[in-house]
């Protein structure tokens, strides 16, 4: 399978590469070339995704089997570069890949596309649910919601494709990440970003498989946290203290019951039931036998 990889020198996209390995044939677009990925054999197309002369780029390689569209301007970009790169530059991506025979796209959207980044959000639902409408208030919250949007427009006039939109929370290092403790006394700045973290390790094993599960014809929206709320109390007691012990009773129910103890922020069980993946690597800094 000859993969796509955008954005291949971020964060993820680096270790991304280093898991494929040499098992698939893979080219990376980036603005930079990448470094020290040593022994792996990868194409290496400089450029920026949204512009034609790097889709160009592509025309003398083999056709692309799928993408992983990783690049993106991230939180705090202003509405003219969100826009006009996550989501116009999103768009000539994936028309160039659909008209030469692409049909499975990943794409890194974000639980910000809900409206999380606004401190005074508030969930229609909990747990915050996969297709949680848009309710951002920042552009690049917005913009991310648009991606997903746009994915559907085009699996309505491509309808042989498999478009797969990942939610992920706030990606940490496994290697130097440690969760602080959050109680009812932790006062939080945007506390659906800081209860909603992941480890890098659980995201890069997504993709892969993801990638390479069966291709089929659909378009979901999965989200992708850490599997328990990350706060060093159960889940239920910190959204009490949010939101009131009776009068969100029925909103909070499914938080009650000693398998819900931790249990996250978001509804995590598409991932489970479309591919088979249960994020592994907890946030809580203290995990009780129990919960082992």
């Amino acid at each position: 399978m000859h993969i796509l990889i955008t954005g291949a020198t971020g964060f993820i996209g680096q270790r991304l590469i280093e898991h494929l390995g040499n098992g698939h044939d893979i080219t990376v677009m980036s603005r930079s070339a990448i470094e020290g990925i040593g022994r792996i054999k990868v194409r290496q197309i400089i450029g920026s995704f949204d512009q034609p002369d790097t889709l160009r780029k592509l025309d003398s390689i083999p056709v692309v089997d799928a993408v992983i569209h990783l690049a993106a301007v991230t939180g705090g970009s202003d509405e003219e570069e969100a826009l006009a790169v996550n989501v116009a530059g999103t768009r000539r991506l994936y028309r160039y890949l659909l008209d030469h025979g692409c049909r499975k796209f990943i794409t890194a959207s974000s639980i910000a596309a809900a409206g999380v980044l606004d401190p005074a959000f508030t969930p229609l639902e909990l747990p915050i649910q996969d297709d949680h409408p848009c309710l951002a208030t920042d552009a690049y919250g917005l913009s991310k919601a648009m991606v997903e949007e746009l994915t559907r427009y085009f699996h309505r006039t491509s309808p042989d494709t498999d478009f797969i939109n990942v939610r992920l929370g706030a990606v940490v290092p496994d290697e130097s990440f440690e969760q602080p403790k959050i109680d009812t006394e932790t006062e939080l700045s945007v506390p659906y970003v800081e209860l909603g973290r992941v480890y890098a390790s659980d995201v890069v094993d997504a993709f892969v498989r993801m990638l390479e599960a069966p291709f089929q014809v659909r378009c979901i929206t999965c989200n992708l946290v850490a599997p328990d709320s990350g706060a060093a109390i159960p889940t239920i007691e910190l959204l009490w203290s949010w939101y009131g012990v009776q009068t969100n009773r029925d909103k909070l129910k499914g938080y009650m019951g000693k398998e819900n103890t931790y249990k996250p922020l978001y509804a995590i069980n598409r991932l489970e039931s479309e591919f088979g993946i249960i994020p592994k690597k907890r946030l809580r800094p203290l995990i009780d036998s129990a919960m082992e």
